[in-house]
């Protein structure tokens, strides 16, 4: 019984995560949001991708620094681990249960994450 309260409060915390994450994003004008649930595919590293993109370095660290900012603030958490500061084309902020990607616009679509993880239940969030 004692795993599955902790399983059900781990659910909560991450729609909580999720949804903070989310508003930042669109706080800073991120665009073409999209939530992968992978979490479903076997061998899967993370439950959830959030992905959008953005059209300088300047916005991708606006939204980056927003995110973490708000999850601190509304979910009291800090990312795992973070990479892609150095040139800012590609930022990943690793929060464990999930993992958010902001890139620049050109570089989402040369890398096409989606594409790869086309078999995962997918959400496009409309801002």
């Amino acid at each position: 019984m004692a795993k599955r309260i902790s399983k059900q409060k781990s659910n909560q915390d991450t729609e909580e995560l999720k949804k903070a994450i989310i508003t930042a994003i669109e706080d800073k004008k991120g665009e073409n949001i999209v939530v992968i649930e992978i979490g479903k595919i076997e061998n899967a590293i993370t439950d959830y991708f959030i992905i959008c993109n953005a059209n300088s370095n300047t916005q991708v660290n606006a939204i980056s620094d927003g995110i973490e900012r708000d999850v601190k603030t509304k979910v009291h958490t800090r990312p795992w681990h973070t990479e892609g500061r150095e040139n800012s084309q590609w930022i990943v902020l690793d929060y464990i249960s999930v993992i958010v990607h902001v890139f620049q616009t050109p570089y989402r679509h040369f890398y096409q994450l989606e594409e790869l993880w086309a078999d995962a239940p997918m959400q496009k969030i409309e801002s």
